[in-house]
């Protein structure tokens, strides 16, 4: 299993944005676009994705910008992901409305794959925005 491009910048944006002010200020696209030396339209489009799943607030206009919706340790690696890749499913079968397995009727396996998906959110559900952005020597 590997995260998408997208779902690590949009991980490495957020912790980029709770290391600032603990995440309770405002930031802009363009700042967070040099401090990561993420695109400024990947950035842009980040926004947009995690606005739209709750994690970030956005104000237009003079004094805009964004900053966290929630406090660092209560958005979880699971909130990023899902927010930029949808649900958690690493096998189609399980994901929602997707019948394009050939083996599907017989399968025997189909099962259980809601508990390794369920395992694998629960995971990523244990790591907090504020662990991924503590400093390293602060975990040491």
């Amino acid at each position: 299993m590997r995260l998408s491009s997208l779902a690590d910048y949009a991980v490495v944006m957020m912790s980029a944005a709770a290391r600032h002010c603990g995440g309770s200020c405002r930031l802009n696209a363009t700042l967070l676009a040099e401090e990561t030396a993420l695109p400024l339209p990947t950035v842009q489009k980040l926004v947009s994705k995690l606005s739209a799943a709750g994690l970030l607030e956005s104000a237009r206009g003079t004094g805009g910008g964004f900053r966290l919706a929630r406090p660092p340790a209560a958005i979880t690696l699971a909130d990023i992901v899902e927010a930029v890749e949808g649900p958690i499913a690493l096998t189609a079968c399980v994901d929602g409305g997707k019948h394009d397995c050939c083996v599907e009727e017989t399968c025997r396996v189909k099962p259980h794959w809601n508990v390794v998906n369920g395992a694998v959110k629960g995971a990523l559900a244990g790591v907090s925005l504020a662990s991924l952005s503590a400093n390293m020597s602060e975990i040491a």
